[in-house]
């Protein structure tokens, strides 16, 4: 047997040990197994309470089951679901009892969403943003994610499709009827029109700047410096617990510490790097060519520095922000800057200045308000944004040229229209996942969990 004909289970929950687990079968032996099992079939959608027992009549556990008959199911096959004690002894009992089953095995990662795919439960941006939903850590990379989940993307290029293809079949009929005159003018003008402005609304949504790619992936700001000026210390007050050692002796930081923070609901990696200076020292000197090359990948630098340290502020394409730090020991009071409008674009032109006390917390949440600030203008509209993925937005720009193609072809005859416009509906059936995508589903598919 085909192994996606075969019955597939899982735990769906999370790990033992835990008040409840959830565990998934879908496939022909869902509804035999829940015979066994339990001694029948619940009605469908309807919690049942029941004890499970295995092949010999041993109780499994006291357990609610659940029982939706395909094609109403999220997979489109026969699922059912076992609520049992979330002890490591139960699931491994009711495994055991499962695995019994002839065509019945443990599920691969992903391998119920990708049943429910290829069931056109999903389409392929649909299943993108339930993989994104399930890793979001910020509630507005989770709204995001819903909204894909939702058919944000999808809907939209399924009707972008099927105009496509209305297009197309106009251009055919004009081809057929070739020889009557005035038909072909009457059919292909109303078709280029059409197709006119589809291009401008694929184009108009290209030219959001990928800020729900942004969203999705997170904004990274990187604290660079030179050595012993307080970049643990800071990296400690914005995630508000110790992540980072402390020590007053120079080059205690020899790697690259990462934390991730929820500013507001925006995704923000915050990145402790090795102290910046000129060292003999083998293993300081990687660590400060990994703290250079980490700053110059990062979309914003915080430079720390201090009274007792020079400005030999690190070069880059970020934005540059001057921290000055420990104003507490110059006997300083604590005043932070108005950032340019350089620094908020992303441009290297602004420099953003403030004045904290990383040890005593002076300035801190006026910096953090400051980061709040620059994440909203880096996500920008980020969440109505369509495209949340280099694939997606691939797909759109090739629809985007095969679309040009075919308003230019216009004057060279309507078999080239009508092949561009075939084109660009192929690549629309690729986003939606419908269209040779064999080898990407593997790799989208085996990037989600057990068990979902």
């Amino acid at each position: 047997m085909h192994p996606r004909e075969q019955t597939i289970f899982a735990l769906s929950s999370g790990l033992p040990p835990s008040a409840i687990a959830v565990v998934r079968v879908s496939g022909p032996q869902a509804g035999p197994a829940l015979t066994s099992l339990a001694g029948k079939i619940p009605s469908p959608r309807t919690a049942s309470r029941v004890l499970l027992r295995g092949a010999a009549g041993h109780p499994i556990d006291d357990a609610v089951m659940l029982w939706f008959p395909g094609p109403a199911s999220a997979t489109g096959e026969d699922v059912a679901e076992f609520h049992v004690h979330g002890g490591r002894a139960v699931l491994a009992a009711l495994f055991a009892a499962l695995s019994a089953f002839p065509e019945m095995r443990p599920a691969e990662p992903g391998e119920f969403t990708r049943r429910a795919f290829e069931n056109g439960k999903l389409d392929l941006t649909e299943a993108e943003g339930l993989d994104d939903l399930i890793h979001a850590d910020t509630d507005r990379q989770r709204r995001q994610a819903l909204r894909h989940l939702k058919g944000l993307l999808g809907d939209r290029a399924r009707d972008w499709r099927t105009q496509i293809i209305e297009a197309s079949a106009l251009i055919e009929a004009g081809i057929d009827f070739s020889d009557e005159g005035d038909v072909p003018a009457e059919l292909i003008a109303p078709a280029l029109e059409r197709i006119k402005t589809l291009l401008g609304e694929i184009q108009q949504v290209l030219a959001e700047q990928g800020r729900s790619e942004r969203l999705r992936d997170g904004l990274v700001v990187a604290i660079a410096g030179p050595p012993n000026v307080g970049k643990s210390t800071l990296m400690n007050q914005l995630a508000r617990r110790e992540v980072a050692i402390v020590s007053p002796h120079a080059g205690t930081t020899r790697d690259i510490i990462e934390v991730q923070l929820d500013l507001d609901g925006y995704p923000v990696t915050v990145i402790d790097t090795a102290g910046i200076r000129e060292t003999d020292d083998p293993v300081e000197q990687e660590g400060v060519r990994r703290a250079r090359a980490r700053a110059a990948e990062a979309d914003l630098v915080l430079w720390l520095s201090d009274a007792q340290h020079d400005e030999n502020v690190h070069e880059g394409a970020a934005p540059l922000w001057m921290i000055r730090n420990k104003i507490d020991l110059e006997g300083a009071e604590p005043k932070v800057g108005q950032w340019p409008t350089g620094a908020m674009s992303g441009r290297r032109s602004g420099i953003a200045d403030f004045a904290i006390s990383a040890s005593r917390g002076d300035g801190i949440s006026e910096l953090v308000a400051a980061l709040v600030g620059f994440a909203q203008n880096y996500f920008g509209g980020g969440e109505g944004g369509l495209i949340s993925r280099e694939r997606q937005r691939q797909l759109l720009r090739q629809t985007v040229v095969s679309l040009q193609r075919s308003i230019s072809a216009a004057g060279e005859g309507e078999e080239l229209v009508a092949e561009n416009l075939r084109i660009a509906a192929q690549s629309l059936g690729r986003l939606l996942g419908r269209v040779d995508v064999e080898e990407l589903l593997d790799v989208i598919f085996r990037e989600f969990c057990v068990g979902k």
